[in-house]
């Protein structure tokens, strides 16, 4: 969502990196194309100049004005001060000290409201909780019927009573049920709105009243822009919203609102919505943000994305295995499946420092089309092709780019990669054994889950 931002910044500091000695000119200039490229990035107009302003102050001290790396302190700079504005670290939900904690769901409709209660119930789920998915909105049948598709899909129980009672029945009934059968937390899916009106607002204050929610979150479609920001106004002056959820972050608008909301409303973004399958759901951390955006990455969530497509055991038994040299095709058609897990590649891309802007500038096209003709390839073997890919002989190489659909000096050029592939696996068990760049058990799972690729996309 940030590349134009992102490439936008990274011009301009590439200049300041180039002076050795940086003057009151060169901080107007860059500031002058900072404030524009935050503006075409639809960022509120207040938070931008309240932004500039407090970057121009601290780039303007003697103590950077005298650094031997002003460029990099100017940098810096900037990247505290997005932390700031964007909440500065992240805000987990509340748990309360006694009953359920209670999950009210609000937002316009369309937003992606009754898709992110699910995706929040199997967020939680996944910590060890036993949550309940309320359908509340009865101004939409088709709500109720998405909300049970959703809860079958993610194997969460779904409590509705169709669309003939009221929505403050229907919560407190399902208040009841939860209790009788110790399910918690309580995740509340409510009516939206193609647009605010006053039965809309009194509905939901009718339930906060009724259900004492122990958080209000409002899901917001990042990609409104400011429109965003104004609705997330007036739902938090009628509603008291604890927490905002922003979605589509992985689509291509210019990603104001997440750059504005937060410093307009003082509502903390505790989730990002970053593609449609059920598990695109990311805590929000102001730092990994802040990171994407000036093209430092965001490593700790590759890493914590990898870490939940394995378990220890099979990164443990991956690493004996490049340890000793056995690392073969099998192995590696499995990680592919692991890191096609993760999430689009172009979106796993802009997570590792520098390679996204990269790519943009180079306008190489990413796309997870690169894995099917490996796995093509792949499949094509058979068992024992894929265990020893170092004997497959010419005439085998044909019969598997026939089964591939493919020309057979693509197969050729694929174990070739291949092998380098498993110098490298080689090189790293080498290490390994000797001691040099030992890993913790965390650091040791992402790292098996992850292997470098030097196959060309």
């Amino acid at each position: 969502m940030f590349e134009t931002l992102s490439d936008r910044l990274n011009q301009t500091f590439g200049k300041l990196g180039r002076s050795a000695r940086l003057t009151e000119k060169d901080i107007d200039d860059a500031m002058r194309d900072v404030r524009r490229a935050l503006l075409e990035a639809d960022v509120n107009f207040k938070v931008t100049k309240d932004f500039v302003t407090a970057v121009k102050e601290r780039a303007q001290g003697e103590e950077v004005m005298a650094s031997l790396t002003p460029g990099q302190s100017v940098i810096a700079i900037v990247n505290e001060e997005l932390q700031r504005i964007l909440g500065e670290e992240q805000v987990p939900l509340t748990y309360p000290t006694k009953g359920p904690q209670i999950l009210m769901m609000v937002g316009l409709q369309g937003a992606g409201k009754t898709t992110h209660a699910a995706k929040i119930a199997l967020h939680l789920r996944k910590q060890g909780r036993n949550p309940l998915l309320v359908a509340a909105d009865v101004q939409r049948p088709a709500a109720v019927k998405q909300l049970q598709t959703l809860g079958k899909q993610v194997d969460i129980p779904v409590y509705d009573e169709g669309t003939d009672n009221t929505p403050v029945n229907i919560t407190k009934n399902a208040l009841k049920f939860a209790e009788q059968r110790g399910l918690n937390p309580i995740i509340i899916d409510t009516a939206g709105r193609l647009q605010i009106d006053e039965p809309l607002m009194q509905e939901l204050v009718d339930i906060k009243g009724n259900v004492n929610p122990t958080e209000i979150l409002l899901v917001a479609d990042a990609m409104t822009g400011q429109e965003a920001v104004g609705v997330a106004e007036t739902f938090h002056d009628r509603l008291g919203v604890t927490g905002l959820i922003l979605t589509k972050m992985d689509g291509d608008a210019r990603g104001g609102a997440a750059l504005s909301i937060r410093s307009v409303t003082g509502v903390p973004i505790k989730f990002i919505g970053t593609g449609e399958k059920m598990d695109a759901l990311e805590p929000f951390y102001p730092d990994r943000l802040a990171g994407r955006i000036l093209g430092m990455g965001d490593v700790l969530s590759l890493i914590e994305r990898a870490q939940e497509q394995t378990t220890e055991e099979d990164a443990e038994r991956l690493q004996e295995r490049m340890m000793k040299g056995q690392f073969d095709l099998e192995d590696f058609l499995n990680q592919l499946q692991s890191i096609k897990k993760m999430g689009p590649l172009s979106q796993l891309i802009e997570m590792i420092p520098g390679i996204g802007q990269q790519m943009r500038q180079a306008n190489a096209q990413i796309s997870d089309d690169a894995y099917k003709q490996i796995e093509a390839i792949i499949y094509s073997m058979t068992p024992w092709e894929r265990r020893n890919p170092e004997k497959i002989s010419h005439s085998r190489r044909r019969r598997i780019a026939a089964g591939a659909g493919v020309e057979r000096q693509e197969v050729g050029r694929m174990l070739q990669q291949f092998k380098q592939m498993q110098e490298m696996m080689g090189q790293f068990g080498r290490m390994g054994k000797s001691g040099k760049g030992k890993k913790g058990k965390k650091g040791r799972r992402g790292m098996m889950q992850m292997p470098d690729l030097p196959f060309d996309f």
